[in-house]
């Protein structure tokens, strides 16, 4: 009979995952972080960081420190396929303003154009 061990979670490349799909760079990270590059990279390459270490990160990629510990790539994929799958493929759009109310204020502003553009050319002929 064997028993397999669970691979801890490799807390740095979830790290470095979370980092490269919030587009930021290390360089961007360990500035926030008031460290240097090659010290985020080591981080990134670290199976375990310690808890304010954690924290620290966390604040900087705009996530809980939760949230790293239990990133998974699959979950990410998922998220996005249902949400996307959720539409039907109809469109999500929620307007804060009445389209209306805007059609009408472009062709009022057309129609002051044009009045303003015949009193110009009146003034052009009475001279």
């Amino acid at each position: 009979m064997s028993t397999t061990a669970t691979k801890p979670s490799h807390v740095g490349r979830k790290i470095a995952r979370i980092r490269e799909l919030r587009g930021m760079k290390q360089e961007t990270l360990a500035e926030e972080l008031g460290i240097s590059q090659q010290s985020v990279s080591h981080i990134e390459q670290s199976e375990t960081i310690e808890e304010d270490l954690l924290q620290r990160v966390s604040k900087a990629l705009g996530v809980s420190p939760e949230g790293i510990k239990r990133f998974s790539e699959e979950a990410v994929i998922n998220y996005f396929n249902n949400f996307n799958d959720s539409s039907e493929g109809t469109f999500n759009n929620h307007c804060t303003f009445n389209p209306i109310d805007k059609v009408v204020e472009l062709y009022e502003r057309l129609v002051q154009a044009e009045k303003d553009k015949v009193s110009y050319l009146e003034k052009l002929m009475d001279k």
